[in-house]
């Protein structure tokens, strides 16, 4: 059954979708919690009609998330308890953009070392993401490792709090799909990074941005 004619929506090549930066006027903004991670601010915005709008927003520094692939097209995971959710999930390795100056694929590289032992001589950009625009300004991307091999055992990194009970395992990108499909894993990082895999090994994955490439998502932030 084709789309409904009456209700008008134009078709458009594909090419011409772009997200684009855009501000609407900030009439007010107030912390209304402090976190040790990231903050809630209440904002007021007005919206092209100038009517104004109340909307709470998650100020979130943004993250990086790793998907490491070995030669035998296997995707390596790691076990983690997640508190707010009650779960143990299952993740590819991830972390804040916590640290000043900091550039994404750096560390993208240290929270591979540090989560997964790992170092990557082979590195492109994947999917970027935003975790929950509706709410929160937390940008994502997902890069692609492969050349694996082991960090020296004297400069493995110490892991603390909920680090120090990873599990990691190797799973064939195959049946890591089945599984997202299944719905037996949720983790946004997990989900989005398989499944957009599987689709660009259709075109192959020389055609990856590489790992430097602009990240425009990622510098959105809120103003005022």
């Amino acid at each position: 059954m084709s789309f409904p004619e009456e209700l008008q929506v134009p078709v458009v090549d594909g090419a011409e979708l772009s997200d684009a930066p855009a501000q609407r006027r900030l009439a007010g903004s107030e912390v209304v919690f402090a976190g040790h991670v990231w903050d809630v601010v209440s904002e007021t915005v007005e919206l092209t009609d100038g009517s104004p709008v109340v909307r709470d927003v998650q100020r979130h520094p943004g993250a990086v998330t790793i998907l490491a692939l070995d030669d035998d097209e296997n995707v390596l995971f790691i076990k983690q308890y997640r508190h707010p959710v009650r779960r143990e999930l299952w993740e590819l390795p991830a972390g804040l953009l916590d640290v000043a100056g900091e550039a994404p694929l750096l560390a993208a590289q240290r929270e591979l070392a540090e989560e997964a032992d790992l170092v990557a001589s082979d590195w492109a950009v994947l999917v970027d993401w935003f975790n929950s625009p509706g709410g929160s300004s937390e940008a994502n991307r997902v890069y692609l490792a492969r050349g694996l091999s082991a960090v020296a055992s004297a400069d493995r990194h110490v892991r603390e709090d909920e680090e120090k009970d990873l599990v990691p395992v190797r799973v064939p990108l195959t049946q890591a799909v089945d599984a997202v499909l299944a719905g037996r894993f949720a983790n946004p990082g997990s989900v989005i990074g398989v499944l957009a895999l599987q689709v660009a090994r259709a075109s192959g994955l020389d055609a990856l941005r590489p790992a430097d490439a602009p990240w425009p998502t990622g510098l959105l932030r809120p103003q005022g």
